[in-house]
């Protein structure tokens, strides 16, 4: 990894995050989960900056960069669905009864 701090934070598109770090990436995946990949590596970034906050600019962009992997690697193993990072995922629908809900007596 040659990139700087300075440099990375100026990226903003998941495709330039995993040039910066070199990882390889499905194009089309990274299209159909964008958000939740950029979503879940925010909340790794968050936890890496709250544990360690005294780690070199190296040391943090090296972290970042496995973060970004693990964020990948989750939604191949699972959907944004069951991650529910969105509150669009948890909100339930009003006016909606569920199967579950229903009960006879």
């Amino acid at each position: 990894m040659t990139g700087t701090i300075q440099e990375f934070n100026k990226l903003a598109d998941a495709e330039e995050y995993f040039i910066f770090f070199q990882l390889p990436y499905d194009q089309q995946f990274v299209n159909i989960n964008r958000l939740h990949i950029l979503k879940k590596f925010s909340q790794y970034m968050q936890e890496i900056d709250n544990t360690s906050p005294n780690l070199s600019d190296t040391e943090k962009l090296t972290q970042y960069s496995l973060a970004l992997q693990k964020a990948y690697e989750v939604f191949i193993e699972s959907t944004p669905h069951e991650q529910k990072l969105f509150k669009v995922f948890n909100d339930k629908p009003k006016n909606v009864v569920t199967l579950t809900e229903i009960t006879s007596d």
